[in-house]
């Protein structure tokens, strides 16, 4: 079993020790996922329940908002 792994380990790292533009395309794929879950959500997905729920009730302003917005569509029926 450990010599199995160990020699899948090496399969993989003599791969990517011969890697030349993988590499390049590696880098790229880490930056782009950096931008995408870092620096995105930083300025596109503020953090709403802490602005809007008081003394930290994040529990009570979430049920309070889902018993409001399913409320509307029952005052017609």
């Amino acid at each position: 079993m450990k010599s199995t792994l160990l020699s899948i380990w090496r399969f993989y790292v003599e791969g990517f020790r011969g890697m030349t533009l993988g590499r390049t395309l590696w880098l790229i794929i880490l930056l782009k996922l950096f931008i995408m879950f870092f620096v995105l959500r930083l300025f596109f997905f503020p953090n709403y329940l802490n602005t809007h729920a008081k003394d930290g009730d994040k529990a009570s302003y979430v049920r309070e908002q889902l018993i409001e917005r399913g409320s509307f569509g029952e005052e017609g029926d």
